[in-house]
């Protein structure tokens, strides 16, 4: 069992400020540090193929964490997923990250390194792309909800909302405008585009940041929509905890492994024109892309699982409609 909440904890707003204010204050001296290299040294191959199917068995750093959480933590604790949450949450997410590279990859990413995957080609428009793609967006999204869902179960569990089903009852309406975080997402993409234009280097001033704005558009559209109410749901410990090792795991990937050895790569005419130059070049997108992810992916979880706890049709969920009426 949990242990009781204590009395004294802060409100889900200033744990949702506490969050942020922990990923400055990691951001903030790791970009000074890492601008500080103004001749970044170069990665030389020594053989035509230097990571044979190295992208493929790069899930592992997803796979691996899936099995562990599901087929170890959960059960050895107990604890049940919330399972009708869980699968709407990845029935949602899922398409819509291989919508990314259905649609985009064309425009936003490069696979030069053929001899890093099993070859297999996947169907996108445009051009196809390598399989592991579509795999690596439904282990990516398993992985942050399962991590999350054993910490806030267990690890962390003293810091969820003690009676879900009594709060979720209590919620008059899911859909609740929040203009903070349509206000930040327009300063965000705006600053981009200001950057691009103004900032970047002339040979990457060319074109829109097309992928960070959608990045931005992902991230934060749910809580534009859902965050007043998910506030009070999210387990913000969890979420930091999950947050952390999501950028911990995708900055091995794409800083040490991805981008040097051309396992992907990005197209400079959608990006923001801002490179780490110390992580073979990694644009700011693959540092941001992990921590929209997870914050909209614990925001459409928190949602999902409120309207199925209140025993209330969708609609009268979304909308308040009995109240209203």
């Amino acid at each position: 069992m949990p242990a009781p909440r204590s009395h004294g904890l802060p409100s889900p707003g200033v744990c949702a400020g506490i969050v942020i204010a922990m990923l400055a204050m990691i951001v903030i001296p790791a970009a000074i540090t890492l601008h500080a290299v103004h001749s970044p040294a170069t990665l030389v191959p020594t053989s035509p193929n230097p990571t044979p199917y190295g992208y493929t068995w790069s899930l592992l750093l997803f796979i691996v964490p899936i099995v562990v959480i599901a087929g170890w933590f959960l059960p050895g604790e107990g604890l049940k997923i919330p399972q009708r949450a869980f699968r709407w949450t990845l029935v949602i997410l899922v398409p819509l990250g291989c919508l990314l590279d259905f649609v985009f990859a064309q425009w936003f990413f490069d696979y030069p390194n053929c001899g890093a995957t099993l070859s297999i080609s996947a169907p996108a428009l445009g051009r196809p792309v390598p399989v592991e793609e579509y795999v690596f967006y439904l282990t990516g999204f398993l992985a942050v909800l399962l991590l999350y869902v054993w910490l806030g179960e267990f690890w962390l569990a003293a810091y969820s909302v003690l009676d879900y089903p009594a709060e979720a009852r209590k919620t008059r309406r899911l859909l609740q405008f929040h203009p903070t975080s349509l206000i930040v997402a327009a300063v965000l993409i705006g600053a981009a585009w200001f950057y691009k234009k103004h900032l970047a280097l002339p040979s990457d001033q060319a074109g829109f940041p097309g992928y960070f704005a959608l990045l931005v558009a992902g991230g934060l559209l749910p809580a534009v929509t859902f965050f007043p109410v998910a506030r009070r749901f999210i387990n913000w410990r969890a979420l930091s905890l999950t947050l952390f090792f999501m950028l911990l795991v995708s900055l091995l990937w794409e800083a040490t492994l991805a981008i040097p050895y051309g396992w992907w790569n990005y197209q400079h005419y959608e990006m923001t024109g801002l490179f780490v130059g110390a992580w073979a070049g990694l644009p700011i997108e693959g540092v941001c892309v992990w921590i929209a992810v997870t914050y909209a992916t614990v925001i459409i979880f928190e949602v999902v699982k409120v309207c199925l706890t209140s025993e209330r049709s969708a609609r009268d969920a979304l909308l308040g409609e009995r109240e209203g009426s």
